[in-house]
C-alpha cells in the first residue's frame, strides 16, 4: 500500500502533468501575435503587414502587433524572430531583401534557410523599366536593341548597389547581353531627377512609387519585369515577352515566416489562415491600392521561392562583383 506521503506526491505529479497536458493543448494563438517588419512605417512592406494584420486578427481572436525593425538590409528583424519563441505568436515579414541579404552579407545571425519557418506569400509588386517622356525609346524592344547596338552607351539608374532594383538591373544586363553601365543613386528621388534630367537613359524602380510621374508624364513606362502584365495596365509588356528573354522574371514580394522551429501544425494553421484572407475580395483590393497583387502560397511554395531567390541574387551579386558587407 502506498504511505500518506507517497499519496500527496503522486498526486502532485497529476496535477503538474494536468497543468503540461493542459498547457500544450492550449489553443493556437493564445496571446497577441507580433509580426517583425524590417521597414519604416507607411511603405509597401509596412502597409501589407497591417491590412493583412487586421483582418488574421479577426480571424483568430487574437490582437496582431506590427513592430517596426528598420535597417542593416533587414537583419535586425531577422534575428529577433529567428531567436524568438517557436510557438507562432511572433512572425518575420519576409522579403525578396531576406534572400538578397543572405548573399549580401559574409555572415548573419541566423541560418536564412533553417532559421525560418515560411508560412505564406501574401503578394507580389511589380519592377517597372522607365525612360524619360523625351526618350527616342518607344519600346522594350527600341530600348534592348539600343543597348545591344551601342555598346557602353546606356545608362541604367537604379537606387543604391545590392537593393533588388540594382541586382535586377544587374540581371536585366547579363540576360539580355547588354554592355550597360549601372547606376546607383541614393533613393527613388534621386533616381527620378537623374531621369528626368536626361543623365540617364533608363531606370529600374517598383512601380508603384512611379505611378504619380508616369500619369503626369514626367516619365515612360516601357514595360515590367515579373511574370504577367500588371492587371490595371494591361497595355503594358513583361520583358520576358521579348525574344531570348522569356525566363526574365524578376517581382518583389512580401511574405510571413515563424522561427524555424515552430511546429509545423502551427505553421500549417498559420498559412490556412492567411490563405483565408488573401483569398478576400476586400483585401486584394485594398493591396491593390499599395500596388501589390494579393498572392497566398503553401509553407512549401514559399520555401521553394526563398531558396530560388537566394540562389538567383547570390550569383548576380558574385558576377556583379560587388563587394560582400
Amino acid at each position: 500500500m502506498l504511505n500518506r506521503r507517497q499519496i500527496v506526491q503522486l498526486l502532485g505529479f497529476s496535477a503538474w502533468a494536468s497543468s503540461v497536458t493542459q498547457a500544450w493543448a492550449q489553443p493556437y494563438p493564445s496571446k497577441p501575435i507580433r509580426i517583425v517588419v524590417p521597414f519604416g512605417a507607411g511603405g509597401v512592406a509596412d502597409l501589407t503587414a497591417r491590412a493583412v494584420g487586421q483582418k488574421l486578427s479577426e480571424n483568430l481572436g487574437q490582437p496582431v502587433v506590427i513592430d517596426n525593425r528598420p535597417g542593416a538590409g533587414g537583419v535586425v528583424a531577422g534575428e529577433i524572430v529567428a531567436k524568438a519563441e517557436p510557438d507562432g505568436h511572433t512572425l518575420l515579414l519576409m522579403s525578396n531583401g531576406t534572400a538578397v541579404s543572405a548573399g549580401m552579407f559574409k555572415t548573419l545571425p541566423y541560418n536564412t534557410r533553417t532559421d525560418f519557418a515560411p508560412v505564406s506569400l501574401l503578394g507580389l509588386f511589380d519592377m517597372a523599366v522607365v525612360v524619360p517622356e523625351n526618350s527616342p525609346h518607344k519600346s522594350l524592344a527600341d530600348l534592348i536593341a539600343y543597348g545591344r547596338a551601342n555598346p557602353g552607351k546606356l545608362n541604367i539608374a537604379t537606387i543604391n548597389i545590392g537593393s533588388t532594383q540594382n541586382l535586377a538591373a544587374e540581371l536585366l544586363r547579363t540576360q539580355a547581353n547588354l554592355i550597360a553601365q549601372i547606376v546607383p543613386y541614393n533613393g527613388t528621388p534621386a533616381v527620378l531627377n537623374a531621369l528626368r534630367g536626361g543623365q540617364v537613359d533608363m531606370a529600374v524602380e517598383i512601380l508603384g512609387p512611379l505611378k504619380p510621374q508616369i500619369a503626369a508624364k514626367a516619365v515612360r513606362l516601357l514595360g515590367v519585369m515579373g511574370e504577367q502584365r500588371p492587371k490595371d495596365m494591361p497595355q503594358v509588356p513583361t520583358l520576358r515577352e521579348l525574344p531570348g528573354l522569356s525566363n526574365f522574371n524578376v517581382s518583389s514580394w512580401n511574405a510571413l515566416a515563424a522561427p524555424g522551429k515552430t511546429p509545423k501544425a502551427v505553421v500549417d494553421r498559420l498559412s490556412a489562415e492567411v490563405a483565408k484572407v488573401i483569398a478576400q475580395p476586400e483585401i486584394a483590393q485594398r493591396l491593390a491600392g499599395f500596388n501589390v497583387r494579393a498572392q497566398s502560397s503553401t509553407p512549401a511554395q514559399l520555401t521553394q521561392l526563398l531558396d530560388r531567390d537566394i540562389v538567383r541574387w547570390t550569383e548576380v551579386i558574385q558576377k556583379a562583383g560587388i563587394a560582400q558587407q
